[in-house]
This record gives structure tokens, sequence and C-alpha cells, in this order.
């Protein structure tokens, strides 16, 4: 709802009263639908309340994928997301608190956009200077090798993993012919959208079960990489997802268009039902918190450029 009023202050701000009052229209099916599936699932979970001592995020990741795909050993539950986007997600579970018991390793570049790597936890791990322009997206590779620093570094302390897969752009094999959903040298991020805004707008020229295919794929990958890492944890490790997406579903009761993508503010079940999968480890760390390190946040122009390569600008 904050969102929504949000975005329908600055049309008013910028365009007047008739504009702002036909955004606001547009957005009261929306709130409509978010109310019934509030009633239906609940109004989400807040993750730093819940018990682990190792969250693993999968950015992106719809729990119906993960049930299908993962094999790793575990229990699988799921939760509501707090957000449908990481944009909210990341407001909604830690813009008005602090969490000095805790290292965020980072990939995703919310984080330093919200200001969120500047004193709400004890360190945020920058992984974001590894991104890897080729494929406009941050390995899950590097994400694994900073995750094994924190614990050497901040073996007291929770530790969040912020993995950017299987969010777009997809880096597998058949992920990378998709122009605008993954990216190599021959895919200029300037000139293609995001294959789910390419989706939304009737101009792919790909069959839906490709691009599926192209979404389980990175899942696949980054699965590879957490069960790599799993081993090396102590404690209860919990792998989620921050919001999940649409592939096409309508949202309801009041029925829409086919959706793409993960909207801010738009909480249908494919994008807020995430899993939860639980990794019960050895014996739990003693957690406690001190005061936050102080972190070198990577420049507002730089971000803007990460949030585009993933879709977001």
């Amino acid at each position: 709802m904050r969102h929504h009023l949000r975005k329908a202050r600055e049309i008013y701000s910028e365009k007047g009263f008739l504009q702002a009052s036909k955004s606001a229209l547009r957005y009261v099916p929306i709130e409509i639908n978010n109310f019934y599936v509030r009633l239906k699932y609940g109004r989400g979970a807040r993750v730093a309340e819940e018990d682990w001592d190792n969250l693993i995020i999968l950015d992106g990741c719809r729990y119906d994928m993960f049930s299908d795909r993962n094999y790793l050993d575990g229990t699988l539950e799921s939760r509501i997301s707090l957000g449908s986007s990481s944009e909210e997600f990341l407001e909604r579970n830690f813009d008005s608190g602090t969490y000095y018991n805790t290292v965020y390793v980072n990939g995703n570049p919310y984080i330093p956009k919200l200001g969120l790597d500047q004193g709400t936890f004890h360190a945020v791990v920058d992984c974001l200077s590894d991104w890897d322009s080729s494929l406009q997206t941050l390995p899950p590779e590097s994400v694994v090798e900073n995750a094994r620093e924190a614990m050497v570094e901040f073996p007291n302390k929770r530790l969040i993993v912020h993995f950017m897969q299987p969010h777009t752009p997809f880096i597998g094999e058949v992920g990378r012919s998709i122009a605008g959903g993954g990216w190599t040298m021959d895919h200029d991020i300037k000139e293609e959208p995001g294959i789910w805004n390419q989706l939304q707008n009737g101009k792919a020229d790909i069959p839906l079960e490709t691009v599926w295919e192209a979404y389980n794929e990175n899942l696949d990958l980054v699965l590879a990489e957490v069960e790599s890492l799993l081993g090396e944890l102590e404690g209860k490790t919990v792998i989620t997802a921050d919001h999940g997406n649409l592939v096409g579903e309508r949202l309801s009761p009041i029925p829409t268009r086919r959706k793409y993508g993960h909207p801010y503010g738009v909480h249908a079940p494919e994008l807020v039902k995430v899993p939860w999968f639980v990794v019960d480890g050895n014996e739990r760390r003693k957690i406690q918190s001190d005061p936050p390190v102080e972190t070198e946040s990577i420049s507002g122009e730089k971000v803007d450029a990460r949030l585009k390569a993933l879709g977001y600008r």
C-alpha cells in the first residue's frame, strides 16, 4: 500500500491531480488482490525473528521451482515474504532496525541503494566488486568465496548469504542464448530489455518453455554452489528467497492479463510464497552483538548500473 501511495504522490508532484488520480485507480485492483492474499496466507514472516544461524537467500526463487528441483538434504517448509521484490523485501525486513549480531554477505545492489550497508548490520561483505561484466550479474561462485571468508572473520555472528540467482540474467548454457535474459558479449544491455519485460510487452520471440528452462538452469547452478558451502557452515542453516517471480500467471480474485517478473507491492502467491528449507547442522554457534564495523559503499552510479543489468531500471 505505502509503495502505491508513494508513487501516486510522485506522479501528483510531477504531473498533477488528474494523472495521480488515474494512477491511483490502477492501484485499486492490486490492493484488493493483496488484501485477499493477506487474508489467505497471513501478513508474512520477518526473517530476522526466525530461528537460524545461517540464512541463504536465493534471489527470485519461486517455492514451486525449488520444490521440484532441490536435491539437498533437509526439511522443506514455506514462508510468506514481506516483499514481492528485493527492494520491498529488504525495506520491510531491515529498514527500521539494527542487527549487530548479523553479517550480510551481499550480492544484491539494493543493499547499498537503500543505505543498508551503513550501520544496519554488524558488517556487510560487499560481493558486487566481483561483478561479471560479460554476464551482467554476480556469479554464485564469488558469493561462496566471500561467505567462506566471512565465516572465518566473524565466527560469532549470524550469517546472511544473498545470491543473485536464479534471478535474471540467465547464465546457463540455454539462458545465455536469450537476449535480455542471459547476457553475452553479443548482447548490449543498453539495447535489450529484460526478458520479463519482453514477455510482458509481447515482444519475446522465444517459447515460454525455453524461458522456464533457462530459469530452472539458473537455480540448478546456484544450488550446486550452495551445496559446496553447506558442509562448511556451522549451526542451523535455512535456504529461502526474498521473493518469487510471475511467469504468465493472472492475478486474482480481480483478474488481470498475464503477468511476468516481480513488481514491487504485488503480493500474488507466486511472488510472496517462498521456500524455507531447513538444514540442521552441527552444534549451534554462540551468537553475540557487537558495534558495526565501517563498510565502504559503492558509488550510486555503479549501483544504478547493476540494477539496470538486473532489469530494475
